[in-house]
């Protein structure tokens, strides 16, 4: 079981790193998209794994804690909210607060809509 997390939890950061890349190349914005979108989406996703798999502990554990644990990214977020206060000027900390505060109201929606739909 351990070897199948970490597994899962490697195709899961290669994902993040797609995913990301794409999202980052693709829009051009003030903030961080692609870790945004990233963590959004793996919060749905997440949701739809938990009440898919209920009875299956084990299908949660690698799709769940593997998988999306290696796709989302609290750390990238954090570190990422903390330069874009740091280095955007006077609004600087406003706009990294915001943005903060949109990505985990964003996750817990996208969460909940997923345990909804799943």
């Amino acid at each position: 079981m351990i070897a199948l997390v970490a597994l899962a939890g490697g195709v899961g950061a290669v994902l993040r790193f797609v995913a990301e890349g794409l999202v980052t190349r693709s829009v051009r914005a003030p903030v961080p998209l692609g870790t945004f979108a990233v963590n959004v989406t793996g919060s749905f996703v997440l949701g739809l794994v938990v009440a898919a798999t209920a009875a299956d502990s084990d299908v949660r554990l690698v799709l769940g804690t593997g998988l999306l644990g290696g796709y989302t990214t609290f750390s990238a977020a954090s570190v990422e909210a903390f330069l874009l206060a740091r280095s955007r000027g006077p609004r600087a900390l406003a706009l990294a607060a915001s943005h903060a505060a949109a990505m985990l109201a964003c996750g817990l929606g996208a969460a909940a809509l997923g345990l909804r739909l799943g």
